[in-house]
């Protein structure tokens, strides 16, 4: 069973960084020397024996690469105030964050474009999403839209995908990797939903020959081939902005390109 964030609130803040340490693959020896503290302290911090002050629970939050989200978890722990704030995407706020972002989004045109956040619900988009979501179950587009299952759900994007089995190993294995670095119950509820669309069937790697797996996409007659980055915001203080991720797609071929540029 999964622990509530109550239940690791409840739980000592030693304990907790014990445990990102290991995510980490990290010795003590390791961190303490990442920190400049001894290994004896990082001992002491990790059974108890020693209540680390504010400042240290976040340099070892900080060199051990804890989300924010997580980092105001420790600092509760400790008997510390948190000190991110976490501002609603509909809050004042966040209305120049989201007006920059839409404008990010309307350059990238006619290409698609769309901002998840951290579970990759989709939070914003352009006008070039509608490659994805035409034809596919209204119920998949009920909000809040998650892009992975968008993608992977027999009634989504994945009947229409010419290398699905391709595509489905690369998301499963980046969304895999997420789940390892944060530690997140819903992010590996959604992991486990995902693995479920191909059970019985092949799930294959890209060949060794290509450097990024592309999506082939069928629109109409047509074989459409995409690629897709992945930006985050730099040095954020906020959960929110800090959880946010944009993913634009670009044409791999000229016939796409032209392809989308006249559609």
């Amino acid at each position: 069973m999964t622990a509530t964030i109550d239940e690791t609130f409840q739980r000592p803040v030693g304990e907790l960084l014990r445990g990102w340490r290991e995510r980490r693959r990290l010795s003590q020896l390791d961190l303490a020397n990442q920190v400049e503290v001894s290994t004896r302290h990082v001992s002491f911090v990790e059974t108890g024996r020693s209540k680390p002050s504010r400042e240290m629970v976040l340099r070892l939050a900080e060199h051990l690469e804890v989300p924010l989200r997580d980092r105001n978890q420790l600092l509760l722990a400790g008997g510390y105030a948190p000190i991110y704030t976490e501002a609603s995407l509909h809050s004042p706020a966040m209305l120049a964050i989201r007006a920059a972002l839409r404008r990010l989004l309307k350059a990238h045109e006619p290409y698609p474009a769309l901002v998840v956040d951290r579970w990759w619900n989709i939070v914003e988009s352009n006008a070039g999403i509608a490659l994805f979501t035409e034809g596919v179950s209204a119920e998949l587009l009920k909000p809040p839209i998650n892009a992975l299952r968008l993608t992977l759900h027999p009634d989504g994007l994945a009947p229409r995908i010419g290398n699905l089995p391709e595509v489905r190993a690369s998301v499963l294995t980046s969304l895999h990797r997420q789940v390892a670095s944060t530690a997140d119950p819903e992010l590996q509820d959604l992991y486990d939903e995902l693995r479920q669309y191909s059970s019985g069937e092949r799930t294959e790697i890209a060949a060794a020959s290509e450097v990024v797996v592309p999506l082939k996409l069928r629109h109409g007659d047509h074989q459409l081939s995409l690629l897709t980055t992945i930006a985050t915001f730099g040095t954020p203080l906020d959960v929110t902005v800090s959880e946010l991720m944009i993913e634009s797609f670009f044409p791999a071929d000229e016939m796409t390109a032209e392809y989308l540029r006249e559609n």
